[in-house]
């Protein structure tokens, strides 16, 4: 089992680096022909700057257009990046000083998420306007991550797997050193979830997290009459004639 779950892994960071890449790349290369920023829109890169950081880290527009979402949507994302910081103790030794002092904090995060993630499936369920547009992979993505903050919770409150042998078994796979995991169900269940997660990340609506970078209602300056605008491909066109 424990040779196996290393294989999966290996495969699914490899498929997410190079998905995530990939994607990425094409999202640079998509031509922007309009001026489109939503108003009001900063005038100056470094406003473009400031808007981006609180769209990202406060979702300004989020907040703006609908509070039960946003704070649905917010309460998930900044626990998610809680919980992601905390784990950062099973690939680290010695552990960073600040990771040890989040480790309270990023336990009780998981559970924030966890209502955060319920809160927005119930959304999609039982929101009629939200319940029409919904896909199965809409509540498909909904259940795998429930699933794996449900069943980390359950390692860290019900079963308490063997942290040490999991922190051993990943800091061996770093090195490609495949050592010996804890044969625990809600540990097996967990990883194969978050395996599901990196493989299929990039093929997937959760690329709004790079994507909202590439946003030109977002990362546009507000100046079209001071400066015209002329996207890359344009350019290109207006030197060959």
């Amino acid at each position: 089992m424990s040779v196996l779950f290393a294989i999966l892994f290996y495969l699914a960071t490899l498929l997410f680096v190079v998905g995530l890449l990939s994607r990425i790349a094409t999202y640079a290369r998509t031509p922007a022909p309009l001026k489109i920023p939503t108003t009001p829109a900063p005038t100056t890169q470094g406003g473009v700057v400031l808007r981006m950081a609180r769209e990202v880290v406060l979702f300004e527009s989020l907040f703006k257009a609908n509070l039960w979402i946003w704070s649905m949507g917010w309460l998930f994302h900044a626990s998610m990046a809680l919980v992601i910081m905390r784990h950062l103790r099973y690939f680290t030794d010695p552990v960073w000083g600040w990771v040890v002092l989040i480790q309270p904090f990023g336990l009780y995060a998981g559970i924030t998420m966890l209502i955060g993630l319920c809160g927005l499936w119930v959304r999609r369920i039982f929101v009629e306007r939200i319940r029409y547009i919904s896909t199965p992979s809409d509540h498909l993505w909904l259940v795998l991550l429930i699933g794996i903050a449900s069943s980390g919770l359950m390692m860290q409150f019900a079963t308490h797997t063997d942290v040490i042998a999991v922190k051993s078994f990943f800091i061996g796979l770093m090195g490609f050193n495949i050592g010996q995991l804890p044969a625990d169900a809600p540990l097996m269940l967990h990883l194969f979830l978050v395996v599901a997660l990196l493989a299929l990340f990039p093929v997937s609506k959760l690329l709004h997290a790079p994507g909202i970078f590439f946003s030109p209602t977002r990362n546009q300056t507000d100046n079209p009459r001071e400066k015209r605008h002329v996207s890359g491909w344009g350019k290109k066109m207006e030197s060959e004639s």
